[in-house]
C-alpha cells in the first residue's frame, strides 16, 4: 500500500507507518482455490443431473399408427364433406404379421379432382370392405385449407355406404 503523496510502501521498519500498527504483522489470507478434482466432480454431477431430467421429461416418438389416428381425428373435427367415390379396395402384404387394407377414391373440390388412398387396417373392425360397394357416391371429409388431407373413414364417422 502506498501513502499518498509519498512514492515508497508502508513497511513496520518505516519512519511513516501508523504507530498504531507498528507491533502487528499484517497477513492476508490468499484467496481459495478450487482444485480441479472439486471442478471436476461438480462438472460430472451437473452433467447427471442434466441427463436424468432429459430422460424423464423428454416425450416419446409418435408412432406411425398415432400420427394417423391424430390426422383422422383432426379431419373429422375440422373436415368439410364432399362427394367422392370409392374406386377400389386393395390388401397389400405389409411387413407386420397382417396385411395393409387402402381405400382409394376420389372426389372433387373447387374444381380439381383428386385421387386418394386411406388405410384403413385399424379400422376393419367397423366395416366389412368385401361388401362396400364400389362406384357409389360416398361423402368424403377433407382440409378446407389442403384438399389433398381427406379421409373416407374415421373412428367417429363413416363415409362409406355399405
Amino acid at each position: 500500500m502506498y501513502r499518498s503523496g509519498t512514492s515508497r510502501p508502508l513497511t513496520p521498519t518505516s519512519n511513516n507507518f501508523p504507530d498504531s500498527l507498528s507491533g502487528f504483522i499484517l497477513f492476508v489470507e490468499p484467496a481459495p482455490i478450487m482444485s480441479p478434482f472439486r471442478l471436476y466432480v461438480l462438472i460430472l454431477a451437473a452433467a447427471v443431473i442434466l441427463a436424468v431430467a432429459y430422460f424423464l421429461l423428454r416425450r416419446k416418438p409418435k408412432t406411425a399408427d398415432d400420427l394417423e389416428r391424430e390426422r383422422r381425428e383432426w379431419l373429422d373435427r375440422i373436415g368439410r364433406i364432399t362427394d367422392g367415390t370409392v374406386i377400389d379396395v386393395q390388401e397389400m402384404p405389409g411387413t407386420r404379421a397382417r396385411s395393409a387394407t387402402f381405400l382409394i377414391y376420389q372426389y372433387d373440390v373447387a374444381g380439381v379432382s383428386y385421387e386418394a388412398s386411406q388405410d384403413v387396417t385399424y379400422l376393419r373392425q367397423l366395416i366389412n370392405l368385401h361388401s362396400c360397394r364400389l362406384g357409389l357416391p360416398t361423402p368424403v371429409r377433407f382440409d378446407p385449407h389442403n384438399p389433398g388431407n381427406s379421409i373416407v373413414l374415421s373412428e367417429r364417422w363413416m363415409g362409406l355406404r355399405q
